[in-house]
């Protein structure tokens, strides 16, 4: 069963002028993420404005990008709905429509306790056959899940096969690798704040689920390469710094506010946000393509 590894990037979804999907832009991230080093996607997690598309729009996404990424690269796609009964519905479709895999977060606003947290998490897990991921992402939802619940769906349910920590705790990270094991690959968030991509690979963690990957796709997949050599260390730790700033830059507001303008100023296709979300402007948009220009970046990607 296939288990994400190295750079898992998540992309935003394209909207064109009008605010409806791009489909061909879509095709087109897809393409250039493929072409680059990046080992998976996730499409429709937070950088993919996820609770600002309506479901029939969801669905349309799973349907259309899963046949389009065949074959090309394998495509998670977030599947958290508010209820266990919502999910279960949504999963059973994707898996039906060929997603290679589903994320799950804790239901946002809900607050669960941590039971009942597992009791869904494990109910919509079963549900499929295809591999699932969990999203451990308590600052977005409200909701830490604990080891023993990640620990729990690895030992009940053989398509657990991922867990992307964004959490600001290297114990936690530990806790979490000591009670899976290799049986979940863990993978970390690239939020500067935390800090937890070094430490991750250094505790045995197979990569990184992260959004750096859009700017600098072959950059990140270098740097979240699980660490089985000492090159592969020195690599990773020297192009982690390198291009630190900018994903700082990238955390300046929440996610994909600064990922849709970077890759505007590429020329690959984001378009604009769903509101209440603002377009990046003025002072900070010409800070970030100073940046980006300075680091080589739109040399290196932009679409002549």
């Amino acid at each position: 069963m296939y288990k994400p590894i190295g750079s898992w990037v998540a992309i935003p979804t394209p909207f064109n002028e009008s605010g409806t999907i791009d489909w061909k832009g879509f095709e087109i991230l897809i393409d250039h993420q493929a072409a680059h080093g990046t080992s998976t996607l996730l499409v429709m997690g937070s950088a993919g404005e996820v609770t600002l598309l309506s479901e029939d729009e969801r669905k349309e996404i799973v349907r259309r990008v899963s046949k389009y990424a065949k074959g090309k690269i394998p495509v998670f796609f977030g599947a958290t709905f508010p209820t266990t009964e919502e999910t279960i519905k949504f999963s059973q479709y994707a898996e039906s429509e060929g997603a290679d895999g589903l994320v799950y977060t804790a239901p946002p606003y809900l607050l669960p306790p941590q039971t009942a947290l597992a009791e869904h998490l494990l109910a919509c897990t079963k549900s499929v056959s295809i591999p699932v991921a969990i999203y451990n992402n308590p600052s977005r939802v409200g909701v830490f899940i604990e080891p023993d619940t990640i620990g729990r769906l690895a030992d009940e349910c053989p398509n657990f096969v991922a867990d992307k920590e964004a959490m600001g705790s290297v114990q936690h990270l530990v806790e979490v690798k000591r009670r899976v094991g290799d049986r979940v690959h863990i993978l970390c968030c690239d939020f500067p704040k935390y800090s937890i991509l070094l430490p991750t690979l250094a505790i045995g963690g197979h990569g990184a689920a992260n959004i750096g990957g859009n700017i600098i796709p072959e950059e990140m997949a270098i740097i979240a390469r699980p660490w089985d050599s000492i090159d592969k260390v020195e690599e990773s730790r020297r192009l982690y710094f390198k291009y630190y700033p900018l994903l700082e830059a990238l955390y300046w507001f929440s996610n994909p506010i600064v990922i849709k303008a970077a890759l505007n100023i590429l020329g690959l296709p984001a378009g604009k946000l769903r509101r209440p979300y603002p377009e990046l402007r003025g002072e900070k948009l010409e800070e970030l393509k100073r940046l980006m220009g300075e680091m080589g970046i739109i040399e290196k990607y932009g679409q002549r």
